[in-house]
């Protein structure tokens, strides 16, 4: 029998499967990627036409790892000058909770949402309400805060 010391190894998160046009879109919209929030990441369908479309493809945007659609659709004026995104977290699942106002007719719009995630091995998830107005005609991310659970 060995008297080796066994290490326990940090517990990581299984890399995230790729995200093809035929796949799934991680929104949680039943679409593939690329007919649904990969034609507005990829600039062929516009831009989204609500704040709930453009949250749903700002989240695919952290799952695919495209920090430029995500920093193109930020409004300028709470827009960081760069966006490092975590290659380490893995996010899992996108439930939108509310929304309100954001149709043709609007110029603001909430939506409320619950993001989860698995980083370092360990679960999580981010609980936001987020604020988007339209700039140049399209719907922009402005800025959020995070409700008690």
């Amino acid at each position: 029998m060995s008297r080796r010391k066994t290490r326990t190894r940090p517990r990581t998160s299984a890399p995230a499967p790729a995200v093809t046009a035929e796949s799934p879109c991680p929104c949680g919209l039943d679409a593939a990627y690329g007919s649904c929030c990969g034609r507005f990441h990829s600039g062929t369908g516009g831009t989204a036409p609500t704040p709930e479309l453009l949250m749903r493809s700002r989240y695919t945007a952290f799952v695919v790892q495209d920090p430029a659609y995500l920093l193109r659709t930020w409004a300028p004026e709470t827009r960081p000058g760069t966006l490092d995104l975590d290659p380490g977290m893995r996010w899992t699942g996108l439930e939108i909770e509310a929304t309100t106002e954001g149709t043709a007719f609007h110029q603001q719009g909430t939506v409320t949402f619950t993001a989860r995630y698995v980083h370092g091995g360990e679960p999580g998830s981010l609980h936001e309400h987020s604020r988007f107005a339209r700039h140049d005609g399209a719907w922009v991310y402005v800025d959020g805060d995070f409700p008690e659970a």
